[in-house]
């Protein structure tokens, strides 16, 4: 097995019974710490045809598929366009870093013009799904004593303190973590094994660390240069991506 993202991730990401517009790679390979034995987490955005929006019998708006290949663990998750341009535009950073993945297994001109748009429907409030994220796995590794739920909440903390501060994703928290000289040493032993413990003389540090990053991701917000709320044009323009999408779908079907 291997950290890297495996060949044949787009041909996994196609296995899900819809037209995919994209998919990227999330998780722990987007986020800089995937181990030997992490799974592949697959997201993106697929298109239901016309009969399955305005009929009686409307399409899923969620899909997902799970299974192994070549012993690694998949999970696969696609939202129908509309669906993800909702969440786009709702101050969701899960989607806004699937969106914004430099990892593409899949793509299209529809997720070339998502991913122009995105960095205009950023604003400050998306500091909220930070905070809130890394409180779960605040929450989960004082329970559980586990390095990875450890290292996922530096991650999203740091992750949200960039954003606020310069309006861009980073997600990699090797690139993130670079003031605190024991990161790489989590990396390093995140990439041994995925459920392995936190090591003992990192928990101190996580303790002082932690609750200091909180309160930096909570001044960055108040103080960021972000707007309040999305950019009006982009949200049109958004709007306008959905119609022409769907509609062009309509009038290839009415050809046939």
């Amino acid at each position: 097995m291997t950290t890297e993202v495996p060949p044949w991730a787009a041909e996994a990401a196609r296995m899900l019974p819809r037209p995919l517009l994209f998919a990227t790679v999330s998780g722990a390979h987007l986020y800089g710490f995937a181990s030997v034995d992490s799974d592949l987490d697959l997201r993106g955005a697929h298109l239901l045809p016309p009969a399955e929006v305005v009929g009686l019998r409307t399409g899923p708006q969620t899909l997902q598929y799970t299974g192994v290949r070549d012993g690694v663990e998949l999970d696969v998750v696609s939202h129908d366009l509309l669906k993800f341009a909702k969440l786009l535009n709702s101050r969701n950073g899960y989607v806004l870093e699937q969106v914004l993945s430099p990892l593409v297994v899949v793509t299209s001109p529809v997720h070339a013009e998502l991913t122009s748009l995105a960095p205009r429907l950023i604003t400050r409030h998306h500091a909220h799904h930070y905070l809130g994220f890394a409180a779960t796995q605040q929450n989960l590794y004082a329970r559980t004593g586990k390095l990875k739920p450890a290292l996922y909440t530096l991650r999203v903390l740091l992750t949200g303190i960039h954003l606020m501060r310069t309006g861009r994703l980073e997600t990699d928290l090797g690139v993130l973590g670079t003031g605190l000289p024991y990161v790489p040493d989590l990396i390093a032993a995140k990439r041994e094994a995925e459920q392995g413990p936190l090591p003992v003389d990192a928990a101190p540090r996580l303790a002082a660390d932690v609750p200091r990053l909180r309160a930096e991701l909570e001044a960055a917000r108040d103080m960021s240069a972000l707007p309040d709320s999305a950019a009006p044009a982009a949200v049109g323009a958004l709007h306008d991506l959905v119609v022409r999408t769907r509609l062009a779908t309509s009038c290839a079907s009415a050809n046939v």
